[in-house]
């Protein structure tokens, strides 16, 4: 996979580092890894960054380097796989199921499932994950196949390129069909998993739109323009409509066995194609049975 730019007469750029951390929008950190493995090129000929760039220069990075990823166990698992390209692997992924490896759970996460998924096609990569779920929540985790790529989408959600929606089902009845919860969010005192709403939090903004009514509690589609940990379940619990069997952040539930929050659809520019990829995810049974 490589990166490809041919110098303007009115660029204006100096020197191949410049082309690079322009066009390319590289990280200085991704600059030096890739001045370390020598991967990048002038007119083919490998290529030190300060050289001094002429008119029709063509600058080439190669950005496809192996990576050993001794610290996760390729487990077997079923993925449910959405989208894949030689840049991104997309999955569905069900509720119940970690996205990391922990000491008490070291072989069954999505992690171990996409590491043994890698080695079955022959891919030597690291999981760079560009988005993270729940464990009790399903729906769609998009995973870049190298550092770069990964870097592009974060930029891209700092600047509300990359969208996230979600459908849940909040206890209650919203009055307001359509708002935004702007209120900040911090990890709660002594506490390592709950958030709170805290004045010195991160900032933490959260759209809603309600879909309709379920008896006596609502179907709303929440679109994130920031991701903080538990986010959705923070805001939904703070304007008094916790999420269905939410029980960190509201109630267990006789219709569901854990929160009823599902990431439906993602939409992103991918920095390689250079067009929009838009990627929705099937409803697990769960949540279906909750919409009849």
């Amino acid at each position: 996979m490589v990166l490809e730019y041919v110098v303007k007469k009115d660029d204006g750029y100096k020197t191949i580092r410049e082309v690079l951390l322009n066009e390319f929008c590289f990280s200085h950190r991704f600059l030096s890894k890739m001045k370390l493995h020598h991967r990048i090129y002038c007119n083919g000929v490998p290529m030190y960054v300060d050289k001094l760039v002429q008119f029709k220069d063509r600058i080439v990075v190669d950005i496809d380097l192996e990576e050993e990823a001794n610290n996760i166990v390729p487990t077997p698992m079923k993925l449910s796989i959405l989208y894949e390209d030689d840049c991104f692997l997309i999955v569905n992924k069900p509720a119940e199921i970690a996205i990391h490896p922990s000491s008490n759970h070291y072989c069954n996460s999505l992690s171990n499932g996409i590491m043994y998924y890698y080695k079955s096609i022959g891919l030597k990569k690291k999981i760079h994950l560009v988005n993270r779920l729940d464990k009790g929540t399903s729906g769609i985790v998009v995973i870049a196949k190298n550092e770069y790529l990964q870097e592009c989408l974060i930029k891209q959600m700092k600047k509300n390129i990359f969208h996230k929606e979600y459908i849940a089902l909040l206890e209650g009845i919203l009055e307001i069909k359509n708002d935004t919860i702007n209120v900040p969010i911090k990890r709660k005192a002594n506490s390592i998993i709950e958030r709170c709403v805290a004045l010195d939090g991160d900032v933490a903004i959260t759209h809603y739109k309600v879909l309709r009514y379920i008896g006596q509690n609502t179907l709303v589609k929440f679109q994130l323009e920031t991701g903080r940990t538990h986010q959705l379940r923070v805001h939904s619990k703070y304007i008094g409509h916790p999420i269905v069997g939410d029980t960190l952040y509201g109630n267990s539930s006789i219709l569901i066995a854990r929160q009823a929050l599902h990431a439906y659809k993602t939409s992103f520019y991918h920095p390689i194609l250079k067009k929009q990829i838009i990627i929705e995810a099937p409803f697990p049974e769960d949540i279906k049975l909750l919409l009849n």
